[in-house]
C-alpha cells in the first residue's frame, strides 16, 4: 500500500467526507489544461462507455485510440488512450469546447481532482481516496463545496466504480499476490474478454471460447454490454484461475 510519504507534494490523503471546494467548467481560466500532457489509463467499463461515445467497435478502438503495455513481470497488460501528437500531448477527443464524448468520458476523467484506490481483502472492497492539488488547476478557486461521496455522485461515478471495482477479483487475487503468470493463451483471454466484447460475443456465442451451451435467453441478455462485461469477468476469474 502506498503511504503518505511516498505521495507526491501535490497529492493529499483525505476521507470520502471530506470538504473541499472546486468546480470546473467553460469559465475557468485552465479548461481543459488537464486533458494535456498525461498519462490516462483506461478500465474495461472505460472502454465500454468509450465505444458508445464513438459508435465504434471494440476491435476499431482498440486499433484507433488505445495503447497497449505489457511490462515484464506484470501478469496483465494495461491500456491507456492514445494522445494526439501536438506539441501538448491532447487527449483524441477534447476540443475547443471541451470534451466532444464527454457522456462517457473514462473514470479518471470524471474523478479528477479525485483519486481512488480500492482493494481486496477478505471483508471485500476497501477504498481510499486522495485530492490532487495541482498548482495549474484554478478548479480550486471555485466555490463549490464537495465531497469525494457528493463529487463521484454529481460526475456519475458510482457505477463505474461499480464495474471496476468488480476487476478487482482478477486484478488482485491471491495468485497475483503470490507471483502468478499466466501463459499466452490466458493474457490474449484477458485482452478479449475485459477490452474487445464485440470479438469475444462473437467467440461466445459461436462456442469456441465457451463450453456450456447458451441458451437464446442467455444470448438475448448478453446482448447488453454491460451484462456481457459482468459475464466476461466471471468467465475470465474461473479461466484464469480455476485449476
Amino acid at each position: 500500500m502506498i503511504t503518505d510519504r511516498q505521495l507526491p507534494e501535490f497529492v493529499t490523503r483525505i476521507t470520502k467526507e471530506t470538504d473541499f471546494s472546486f468546480s470546473c467548467h467553460k469559465g475557468v481560466s485552465c479548461f481543459t489544461d488537464c486533458c494535456r500532457m498525461l498519462e490516462l489509463a483506461l478500465t474495461p467499463y472505460d472502454v465500454l462507455r468509450l465505444r458508445k461515445g464513438t459508435g465504434m467497435s471494440s476491435r476499431k478502438l482498440l486499433d484507433q485510440y488505445i495503447l497497449m503495455e505489457h511490462d515484464p513481470g506484470e501478469p496483465f497488460p494495461k491500456f491507456y488512450l492514445t494522445m494526439v501528437d501536438d506539441g501538448r500531448a491532447s487527449c483524441v477527443f477534447i476540443t475547443k469546447k471541451g470534451c466532444s464524448i464527454y457522456g462517457h468520458r473514462p473514470s479518471a476523467c470524471r474523478a479528477y481532482p479525485l483519486g481512488r484506490a480500492v482493494i481486496r481483502n477478505s471483508e471485500g472492497i476497501e477504498e481510499f481516496h486522495v485530492l490532487m492539488k495541482e498548482k495549474h488547476c484554478r478548479g480550486f478557486e471555485e466555490n463549490h463545496k464537495q465531497t469525494p461521496i457528493s463529487y463521484s455522485r454529481e460526475q456519475g461515478l458510482l457505477k463505474y466504480n461499480r464495474f471496476n471495482d468488480a476487476i478487482a477479483c482478477i486484478l488482485q487475487h491471491d495468485a497475483v499476490r503470490n507471483g502468478y503468470q499466466p501463459s499466452q493463451r490466458q493474457v490474449e483471454l484477458f485482452i478479449l474478454a475485459l477490452y474487445d466484447l464485440d470479438t469475444f460475443r462473437e467467440q461466445l456465442f459461436s462456442g469456441r471460447i465457451y463450453t456450456n451451451t447458451l441458451t437464446a435467453t442467455e444470448k438475448n441478455d448478453l446482448q447488453d454490454d454491460e451484462k456481457l462485461l459482468l459475464f466476461s469477468i466471471d468467465f475470465l476469474q474461473k479461466e484464469l484461475y480455476s485449476s
